[in-house]
């Protein structure tokens, strides 16, 4: 109690009465969407026997019917947890899967008792007793020498598979053969048995991947490729999959990652498990930035890795040197003075800086390539004259992003005048329309899977806030300034860099504010730009289109 009242005490000191209905408000949604994957789970959460009928059809079907291993390390977990979590590999509908366990020297005596009676009832479970404690690591690679099969499937001794989870993967790795590593979206599961906290993830999201471990479960990785790179390292338990998925893609391309938009897998919320609470294993955060800073030694980036909010990571790029040159282009509405470019270059440190202003609205698009063209920076920032930054690092923070090979535009925070969340990027449906995700949220809200706290990828970002090196905006042709794109053409754009490989980033870090509220971001916007999307990738199905972004679509 004295935490939430301390909260609130300075919620009402930073955005008074308005801070704390915003606060209360975003209480009653997040309530709301408990109640919503409640419903959702008593819909599609647990199959039928017409739908288990139908998915022993389809098994029947597959071209290829690929060994399974599914590792398993074990250590003094209590019973009750280890049956379901074994039985949930038992029940599976797919069957050509092999239970890899290795027990970690366990001293309680009802672990051999079980895991004997497992092995005995059914021929596809191998255990290896370990005759010293060696910890998850270590557990994990004994297991992974007996795995014989073409993918090998991570599960933790409390949690669960759903029934048709390796069904799924099986069936993903028959469409995409050349795939390397599969991931799908989770749960959370309590002692009840009541599951809780869906993370409905987007497909592959590097980024994101770098704020915090977005394959984490259930994720199926090739097993010749995990052998080949040594299986697990010691040293980083309570991040030792988070390591081995780091040093896992740096073997594969970007193509090779699946995402697989279902919940197949239930993580146990038990006191002592993260899944409870990122404070639970306090260790695992540090370890977590440890494998970072070594992956991007290992792949040459000059970045440093911060803790950020939820002890979740930062990513900073250094900035080369000298810093690039920068061309704002300030877009204003009403005609007037050159003035608005150095009221937002007041508010910045970036010293390598000019500005030039476009006026109007009538032929946005093409006045702005106009500006590029007449501007001579090596990167050009797209900017509101509304728009205030709230710190003076803003510039530094998404340039240097922008000048990362493979990431074509970068957006920033943008908020409105209420303080609450304009924009964090954009939504784009395949019925053709484009939202701003996390639209009237708290300024500090994390969002969605930590979505607007933390650096990540989506299909486009506003030109109210944009950054691009020029060279990437010539490479695309600029802005399109047909008629049909010229309500969003940011987001055509964006979806054009996303077809030539280069992502498109939004970082939190660079945050600025309407002096008054746009409403713009405040409904949806009719656009062509999503034809031929069938689902944005950085979104997912199970996520509603019409309403609230990131909210259950039942």
């Amino acid at each position: 109690m004295a935490k939430r009242i301390d909260g609130a005490i300075r919620t009402f000191n930073k955005n008074g009465f308005a801070g704390i209905v915003q606060k209360i408000n975003q209480k009653l949604m997040l309530a709301a969407e408990k109640r919503r994957y409640q419903r959702w789970v008593k819909l599609y959460g647990r199959l039928n026997d017409e739908e288990r009928h139908n998915i022993r059809e389809k098994i029947a079907g597959l071209d290829r019917k690929p060994l399974i291993s599914v590792i398993l390390p074990v250590f003094n977990i209590k019973e009750k947890w280890l049956r379901l979590c074994i039985d949930s590999v038992s029940r599976q509908l797919y069957s050509n899967w092999e239970l890899c366990i290795a027990d970690d020297n366990s001293i309680e005596p009802h672990i051999r008792l079980v895991l004997n009676e497992y092995e005995r009832f059914d021929e596809r479970i191998k255990i290896v007793y370990r005759p010293v404690n060696g910890h998850i690591s270590a557990a994990s690679n004994t297991a992974l020498e007996l795995a014989e099969g073409e993918f090998v499937v991570l599960l933790d001794h409390d949690d669960e598979l759903t029934e048709d989870a390796l069904f799924w993967v099986a069936t993903e790795i028959n469409a995409f053969p050349a795939a390397a590593l599969f991931y799908s979206d989770e749960d959370k599961i309590d002692a009840r048995g009541r599951l809780y906290a869906p993370a409905f993830k987007p497909d592959w999201s590097r980024d994101l991947f770098y704020s915090l471990n977005l394959f984490n479960h259930l994720s199926a990785y090739r097993t010749n490729i995990v052998k080949q790179i040594g299986g697990f390292r010691t040293g980083f338990e309570g991040s030792q999959d988070y390591d081995l998925a780091l040093r896992f893609i740096e073997q594969i391309d970007d193509a090779q990652i699946k995402h697989i938009p279902r919940v197949l897998y239930h993580w146990r919320a038990l006191p002592g498990s993260v899944a409870l609470g990122g404070g639970e294993k306090p260790y695992a955060h540090e370890r977590a930035r440890m494998v970072l800073r070594e992956h991007f030694e290992r792949t040459g980036a000059a970045a440093t890795i911060e803790a950020t909010v939820h002890d979740l990571h930062r990513v900073r790029y250094a900035l080369p040197t000298p810093s690039p040159s920068v061309s704002l282009i300030v877009s204003a509405c009403v005609l007037g003075s050159n003035s608005t470019g150095r009221a937002i270059i007041s508010a910045t440190d970036y010293t390598d800086i000019h500005a030039i202003t476009v006026f109007g609205e009538e032929r946005k698009a093409e006045r702005l390539n106009e500006a590029v063209n007449h501007s001579h920076g090596e990167v050009i920032c797209f900017i509101d004259n509304r728009l205030s930054p709230l710190s003076s690092d803003w510039l530094s923070e998404m340039v240097s992003f922008a000048m990362q090979e493979k990431i074509g535009a970068v957006g920033a925070k943008l908020l409105n005048s209420d303080h609450t969340i304009a924009s964090t990027g954009m939504i784009v449906g395949r019925n053709g329309t484009t939202k701003a995700a996390h639209h009237g949220l708290p300024a500090d809200s994390s969002g969605y899977f930590f979505r607007a706290g933390v650096v990540n990828n989506y299909s486009a970002v506003s030109s109210s806030c944009m950054v691009i090196r020029r060279l990437v905006f010539d490479e695309i042709g600029g802005f399109d300034t047909d008629d049909s794109t010229l309500c969003f053409f940011a987001a055509d754009l964006c979806l054009r860099l996303g077809r030539r490989g280069y992502r498109i980033v939004y970082t939190p870090y660079a945050e600025l504010i309407f002096s008054e509220t746009d409403g713009r971001f405040d409904r949806t916007i009719d656009t062509s730009v999503s034809a031929g999307f069938e689902n944005d990738p950085f979104y997912n199905p199970n996520l509603a289109v019409n309403g609230p972004t990131f909210s259950i679509k039942l």
